[in-house]
């Protein structure tokens, strides 16, 4: 067992813990210390953007080796709760929105549903040829005309997706009528103009940011960012909208919910 009084923060108001570390106890040391520190970020000792202490005052105040305070910190690291800054240290990370992909929904109702303001910035609006991409998932020929949008979408004013749809061109040309800034296209194909959504078909995958979409999201060209390629049916497994949707990385968690099949 190791304990004693640690004293922390020279120059502030003195702070001291008593740090109790049993190698008794069930669970390992490097997970004490993570929970300890996940702990003081949750209840907002330690906040968002606030530098962690270094390693050798981690020791210090824990009683502990080099070896299991860094497997604690790449636990946070593991859990979104801290990130590492070459050359800077380690800091609180803001918590990461998480998305859950059990139902066809689009990013304003996401947003509503999880307490953020959505909002969107257009990037344009037009009519163009449809490569081969495009005409298989809206099932046409190559070369036809469809409608393309490119919109950014914030939470809470800060970018977090870029999103580039593309619609048969005449439910297209309906769309680009309306304030694109303000209502949300699945909302207009449903509610304006009577197309339901019946299902979709995910495929995500991590790529990274090329440039057009590292400005719009406000990230370093080549960040990790998540690719999702979404294709929304109607009645009759009738293909209405195409997207491909790039979320940040560092901002958004995608969670599922996964049933057993029955082997036997």
């Amino acid at each position: 067992m190791r304990s004693g009084w640690v004293q922390v923060g020279a120059g502030e108001p003195i702070r001291r813990y008593n740090v109790v570390m049993s190698a008794a106890h069930d669970s390992p040391l490097y997970a004490r210390v993570e929970t300890v520190l996940a702990g003081e970020i949750t209840d907002g000792d330690l906040k968002v953007g606030d530098q962690l202490p270094t390693e050798d005052s981690l020791i210090a105040r824990f009683g502990v080796s080099r070896i299991t305070v860094r497997r604690a910190i790449q636990n946070l690291v593991s859990r979104g709760l801290v990130e590492i800054r070459r050359g800077k240290g380690t800091f609180v990370a803001a918590a990461k929105i998480m998305q859950d992909l059990k139902e066809l929904s689009g990013f304003v109702e996401d947003m509503h549903a999880l307490g953020h303001k959505p909002t969107a910035r257009l990037i344009g609006k037009e009519i163009v040829t449809a490569n081969a991409t495009v005409a298989r998932q809206l099932a046409l020929t190559r070369g036809e005309r469809v409608v393309r949008i490119r919109r950014v979408r914030l939470a809470d004013g800060v970018p977090l997706s870029f999103d580039e749809t593309y619609l048969p061109l005449e439910i297209g040309k309906k769309i680009i009528t309306n304030n694109l800034k303000v209502e949300p296209i699945f909302s207009l194909l449903e509610r304006k103009y009577d197309v339901p959504l019946i299902e979709a078909e995910y495929k995500l995958d991590a790529v990274a940011a090329e440039d057009e979409v590292a400005r719009a999201l406000k990230v370093k060209p080549r960040s990790p960012i998540f690719r999702i390629e979404r294709t929304s049916y109607s009645t009759g497994s009738c293909p209405v909208d195409y997207e491909t949707l790039y979320y940040r990385g560092d901002l958004v968690r995608f969670v599922t919910r996964l049933v057993r099949r029955n082997s036997r």
